[in-house]
């Protein structure tokens, strides 16, 4: 149940009528709901979670919970709809990672980091995907919901159950490492 090749843009599958028919419970529209936003999940959810397992899971997680709460969804439009499905994808990638028990220690630097400090040429090689990938499970949440998905600290706080400040400084220190890592702090 991965994500599909190319699917359509939202806009061009999804239109009111459809969403009105999937909270009404019709199979077809919430089939259609899936088909135009499986590849946005799991894209989500796989720059938030270690493995593609988990996206997989988050990704089926997501969509149970739309299915079942589709009724109770207020917006209208593709527009508040794919905020919504989003909003619950993240929710569903931060319960993942404090379900599996990812923790970090939340150290400025942990082993890995001593690494490329005595080796400049490692941390020179990273591209962006790699050192996304070494950050820890939360920073790189952190990192994803406000730079790439546009999500607020107070948003990013909420949904996390954590502080303002601590999105705040999580996405400072993940920016630190990762310029750190893709060698910017040498130029």
């Amino acid at each position: 149940m991965g994500p599909g090749v190319l699917t359509p843009t939202v806009g061009t599958v999804l239109d009111d009528l459809a969403i009105q028919r999937a909270r009404a419970g019709d199979l077809d529209a919430l089939e259609r709901i899936y088909r135009a936003y499986e590849g946005t999940v799991y894209t989500l959810a796989r720059r938030i979670c270690r493995t593609a397992e988990d996206a997989e899971d988050v990704l089926q997680e997501t969509f149970f919970e739309v299915c079942r709460s589709i009724g109770g969804f207020r917006g209208s439009g593709p527009g508040s709809l794919t905020a919504w499905i989003k909003r619950v994808a993240s929710s569903k990638a931060l319960m993942r990672i404090r379900r599996e028990k990812y923790r970090e220690t939340d150290e400025l630097f942990e082993d890995g980091d001593a690494v490329a400090r005595r080796d400049p040429d490692v941390a020179l090689t990273l591209d962006l995907e790699q050192a996304l990938a070494r950050l820890p499970d939360r920073s790189r949440a952190v990192v994803w919901m406000h730079d790439v998905e546009g999500y607020t600290h107070e948003d990013i706080a909420e949904m996390m159950g954590m502080t303002v400040s601590f999105s705040k400084s999580q996405l400072a220190r993940a920016h630190a490492r990762l310029k750190t890592w893709l060698g910017e702090e040498h130029r």
